[in-house]
């Protein structure tokens, strides 16, 4: 009797146990949700407010307007009259990033992992190499540089400098993904006459999707979100992307804050909807990755 009363006790308190657990990871869920959305939350609040109503300290606008996002809309300000223009340099910066990493990482996965090149290792390893030295280091040698081969103010000088730093992270993940695709079925087909293009373009890239989504959504945001090697490289309004057009908001005597949280929250309505498209797509290819390393 004793002993099936204390195991009914043990039940009862890990079962309050439990409960309390799971109390407080929701509690934690709810702060760190807080405190995640709240920066979104105040970039809304001053957007939807009247430039004279910024610094009110209210938690919620009183008198709601969409003006500012007509005004960044319709490039109704002199900072902002270049602003499609600008964004269209955004967009031709991340997809050209996209699609230079995605073509030499896929090639030099390929080339290294399906044709078995002699010593292909030390490319991927010394491809990787290159995260030893800060990028923020290399920021001044590559202005530099492209200032001697004449890419100053020239968007293809930022794709450079984001291939370079974006492709020894697509090499390791093609590698890594790579492996769970059977040589098999490259002997095979090698057996029934395809050449090697044949191969990587009908075998190889299919088969590849989940990687190629996971790999160049990250390029394409990298790109998107950078600013430093925008800012040093690219200076003329012609040129330059939001990121950097929207530094050019402080140097005014008066920062209109509620213009630049709407061209804010415009600017980063492309990733966050392409990420959530194929967020199903990114986990599979990076989780296969690290699982067939």
């Amino acid at each position: 009797m004793s002993a099936s009363l204390a195991a009914v006790t043990r039940r009862k308190h890990y079962r309050l146990r439990g409960v309390i657990s799971e109390i407080a990871c929701i509690l934690l869920g709810i702060v760190l949700a807080v405190w995640s959305l709240m920066p979104v939350y105040n970039m809304v609040l001053i957007a939807l407010s009247e430039h004279s109503a910024v610094f009110s300290g209210d938690i919620y606008p009183r008198d709601p307007s969409f003006h500012s996002f007509y005004v960044v809309w319709t490039q109704g300000f002199w900072y902002l009259e270049h602003f499609w223009q600008q964004f269209g340099n955004s967009f031709f910066i991340g997809l050209m990033t996209m699609f230079l990493v995605l073509l030499i990482g896929t090639l030099a996965s390929f080339t290294v992992g399906r044709m078995r090149l002699r010593y292909g290792w030390l490319l991927t390893n010394a491809a990787l190499l290159t995260y030893v030295i800060p990028a923020s280091f290399l920021a001044i040698p590559f202005y530099r540089i492209m200032q001697m081969y004449g890419l100053a103010n020239n968007p293809w000088s930022v794709i450079a400098a984001m291939v370079t730093f974006a492709t020894p992270y697509a090499i390791f993940i093609f590698q890594q993904y790579g492996k769970s695709i059977p040589l098999e079925l490259d002997e095979s087909a090698r057996i029934d006459g395809a050449s090697p293009l044949q191969v990587y373009f009908r075998i190889y890239l299919p088969l590849m999707a989940p990687a190629l989504v996971a790999v160049g959504t990250y390029a394409l945001l990298l790109a998107w979100n950078e600013y430093l090697y925008q800012f040093l490289l690219l200076s003329s309004k012609d040129s330059m992307t939001v990121s950097v057009a929207l530094a050019q908001f402080m140097n005014s005597d008066e920062a209109p804050w509620n213009y630049m949280m709407a061209t804010a929250i415009i600017y980063a309505i492309p990733p966050v909807v392409i990420y959530y498209a194929v967020r199903r797509h990114m986990a599979a290819g990076l989780t296969m990755g690290g699982v067939k390393g």
